[in-house]
Formats: C-alpha cells, sequence, structure tokens
C-alpha cells in the first residue's frame, strides 16, 4: 500500500505506506582487509563500484564512527534491477549489520537506522526488519503482524525511474490520510499504480495478468514489480507455470521478520 499524502519543502513526499519482507534475497558475502580499503568485488554489472549501496554504506558506517577497517564485499544479485523489491537498500541495510559485527562497532538498531536514511528512505525498515506501517518518508514506522501468504512475483523486462513516477504531474498528491485498520480492512491503493501503468504498458500487462488469474495483483512501491496472493504454495507455483514467458516469475513466501535477522 502507498498513499501520497503531500510534498515537503525539501522535495520528499510524505507517505503512508505499508513493508513485509520476502524470502528471496539477494547475497552477501563479506571478507575484512588489514588495508583499511572498502573494494567491491562483484556485484551488478550496471551499477560502479563507487555508486553501490553496499559500498556507499560501508563509507557512511566508517564515516560516522571513525573505523578504519577495510573489506571485500561481493553481492550475488538474486532480485532483479529496478522491480521495486528493495534489493538495493537491503543490500545496503544488510552491509551495516555486518559491518558493525565484523568491526565490532556495537551500534544499536538506531544509529544504524539513523546513517541508513542518509543513504535512502527504504533502508531503515530493512535495518530494523520488521513488517511495519510507514509514514513521513518512510523512516516514522509503526510495527504491525501480517497474514504470511504466498506471493507469486512478475518482474516485466523494464527499470521504473522512480524520480519519473514522483515526478509525473498527474501523480496524486493530496490522498487523505488512511488508518491501519482501513489497511487491515482490505483498503489497499496506491497511488502510483496509474502513472506506472500509463509510462510501463509492461507493468500494466503483467498487473491485468494476474487480475485475470484472480491473484489481488499489486505494485510494489513504484514498481516495476507486480504481485499476486496465494493461500498455498502450490496455488502460487501453478499460477508461476502458467506465467507468460517475457516474465521473470518466482515464488516467495511473505515474512514478517527479514531473512537477515534469521
Amino acid at each position: 500500500m502507498l498513499r501520497v499524502l503531500g510534498r515537503r519543502a525539501d522535495g520528499y513526499h510524505r507517505l503512508q505506506t505499508v513493508f513485509q519482507f520476502i524470502d528471496r534475497a539477494d547475497r552477501l558475502r563479506f571478507l575484512p582487509r588489514a588495508d583499511g580499503r572498502v573494494i567491491r568485488r562483484a556485484g551488478a554489472k550496471d551499477v560502479p563500484p563507487d555508486s553501490d549501496l553496499v559500498v556507499r554504506a560501508a563509507q557512511a558506517l566508517r564515516a560516522a564512527t571513525g573505523a578504519v577497517a577495510g573489506v571485500d564485499i561481493e553481492v550475488d544479485k538474486v532480485l532483479p534491477m529496478g522491480g521495486g523489491l528493495g534489493g538495493g537498500s537491503s543490500d545496503a541495510a544488510t552491509t551495516l549489520h555486518a559491518l558493525n559485527q565484523l568491526w565490532e562497532l556495537r551500534l544499536d538498531l538506531d544509529s544504524l537506522a539513523r546513517i541508513g536514511l542518509a543513504l535512502g528512505a527504504d533502508v531503515p525498515v530493512f535495518v530494523r526488519g520488521q513488517a511495519c506501517w510507514a509514514e513521513g518518508v518512510g523512516e516514522v514506522m509503526t510495527p504491525v503482524a501480517l497474514p504470511e501468504p504466498w506471493y507469486l512475483v512478475l518482474a516485466p523486462p523494464v527499470s521504473v525511474s522512480t524520480a519519473a513516477v514522483f515526478g509525473d504531474p498527474e501523480l496524486t498528491r493530496d490522498s487523505r490520510a488512511i488508518t491501519m485498520e482501513d489497511f487491515v480492512a482490505g483498503f489497499h491503493p496506491n497511488d502510483c499504480l496509474a502513472a506506472v501503468r500509463k509510462r510501463y504498458p509492461a507493468v500494466a500487462q503483467a498487473y491485468d495478468w494476474l487480475a485475470d488469474v484472480g491473484a489481488d495483483p499489486r505494485l510494489t512501491g513504484t514498481g516495476g514489480c507486480v504481485f499476486g496472493t496465494f493461500d498455498s504454495a502450490g496455488a502460487a507455483l501453478a499460477a508461476c507455470e502458467a506465467a507468460p514467458a517475457q516474465y521473470q516469475a518466482f515464488v516467495a513466501r511473505g515474512r514478517n521478520r527479514s531473512p537477515l535477522f534469521a
């Protein structure tokens, strides 16, 4: 669910949204270095190492704490790029947690979340690792206990620009605030859906396909992945096998606790 309530003076939007995790994730490996350098040894080919959120997270942690240790980082990308699944934000949060332990910094969750917020509005939720109702720019979080269904996720062959979606002149920016009770009762609109459907026909087609199979389709934030809900793994897997070949499709279980904390 994503509601856009207004725009702040700094350009960020005031939101209401709900985060839940899935049991599919990128894999990261960390190897301490003695020379104080932060090196990304493997990662997304289209993302320069210096721009990668894992490198930026490591550097931000060093700047906040005065740490001088180094690390080699390898990122095995599993989640699709530009799909709105939070892979980059999750990788940054994982880096903060891993290096907090490897470098023996002993920072608490609040401190790690503050460092993460400077990297991106979604990073704190992955730092805390709890399904939540979020407000502000996404950083004011209230833990929630949600059902943990099976999801079929479809990734169309597009990379959605969040900036372009939030900059769309037709985007609704004055939605009324709703309550958590409204969401639990089944009211879960996404104010970005119309703008994404207009700009990315492949996302609209994937969304409509899930609707046709009765999967209660939803958009991942600003997209471009869409997902449908199923009561059982068997039903989700059967739908996955029938999904059109142009989509990267996978089945994952909803989780109220991030796999990082397993």
